[in-house]
Formats: structure tokens, sequence, C-alpha cells
């Protein structure tokens, strides 16, 4: 099973780095360019989302599980795998449910550094993944210099997952809170279409 994990895995690497530059893209402009490239957003990460599970489930099979959860470093892929995929649906959700209202205000930011987060994270769990067939690479030494060795466990403290916690129920709250205050989506976006035509017609003539 491992050339068929090879290969599928090159999918959602590929959609995935793709969807990070049509945010970046459209969080910059308000172009035609940019409004395009977001219109395919949505499938764009759809298509990615189901070509990792795909990739996921198939690199069950490359090694025994006992194999696989023996070992640091094929733990360590493995938990970097399950938080890519579910931080890449997440992304997902949030620009399918909240439609263009995303790119709104500070929130276009927000965007941005999601992507961001979600392409390191693609980039760590394909270099753990590298390393388990023995294809070297930089990103190892660059995760040892900031203080994490591949070939040994991740654990995250009880603190850190405490602040995890609150900091997950706290931004849950002010989902619900924010959720009960907007506008509905069709408003919203219409909202949104009517600032972004004022902005492309310039200021109203003097009379």
């Amino acid at each position: 099973m491992a050339p068929y994990h090879v290969v599928l895995v090159h999918f959602p690497i590929a959609l995935f780095m793709t969807a990070t530059l049509a945010i970046l893209l459209r969080a910059v402009s308000e172009g035609p360019l940019a409004r395009v490239t977001d219109q395919a957003l949505v499938p764009l990460l759809a298509v990615g989302l189901i070509a990792g599970v795909a990739a996921y489930v198939v690199g069950l099979f490359v090694w025994p599980w006992e194999a696989l959860s023996s070992t640091p470093l094929g733990r360590n892929h493995m938990l970097l795998a399950t938080w890519t995929l579910a931080y890449w649906a997440l992304v997902l959700a949030t620009r399918w449910l909240q439609g263009e209202a995303v790119w709104e205000g500070i929130t276009r930011w927000v965007m941005a550094g999601l992507a961001i987060l979600g392409s390191i994270l693609l980039g760590i769990t394909g270099t753990l993944g590298g390393h388990l067939v023995g294809i070297y690479t930089d990103v190892a030494a660059a995760l040892r210099f900031l203080g994490w060795e591949v070939y040994t466990t991740f654990y995250v403290p009880t603190a850190t997952l405490a602040v995890i916690g609150i900091a997950a129920i706290v931004l849950i709250g002010l989902g619900v809170w924010g959720a009960r205050h907007a506008l509905p989506p069709v408003a919203a976006q219409a909202a949104a279409r009517a600032r972004t035509e004022r902005r492309s017609r310039g200021p109203e003539p003097a009379i």
C-alpha cells in the first residue's frame, strides 16, 4: 500500500497549497481574478479534504498498526496528519458557512493567517511521512532548532492542554455570540456587495 499512499498524498498537498494561494490572493485583493478564484475555493478545499482522507486511510495500511503506534516518528506523523485534516476541514466549513463575509474587515487577515498555519502543518506532516520512508529534508533540522526532535514523541504539556481547552471554549462562545448578533448570511453578502460596488464607483460627485 506504500506506493498508493505516496501517490495519493500529492493530491491534498497540491490542492491545499493552491487553496492557500487563493486565500492569500483574496485577502489582499478585491479584483476580478481574486473574486473568480474565491468562487473555486470551496470546491477546491472539499476535493482536497476528500483526497486527504483517502491518503490518510490508505496510510493506515502501509505499516502494521502495532509498528506505527509504537514508534515516536509514526505517532508524530499520525498526530500531525489528524491535526492537518481537522484543521483544513474547519477552514472549509468557515468559508462555506460564512460565505463572502469572511473577506470583510479584519476577518480576511484571519483567513490569511489560518491558510499560512494550515500550510505549515501540511509541510510538517509531509516531512514526517518522508522520514518514515527514508526521505529526509531540512524541515526536520528547522524543527530540531525550534526544540522538536522528530524522532521522539511530541507531547503537549498538561498546562498547554488546559490553555487550548479554555481558548476553544472562549472561541466557541464568541462564535455563538457573533452568530446571534450578525446579519443573516444573505443580508451580509448583499451588504458586502453593496460596499464593494460603492468602492468601485468611487466618491460621489459634489453638487
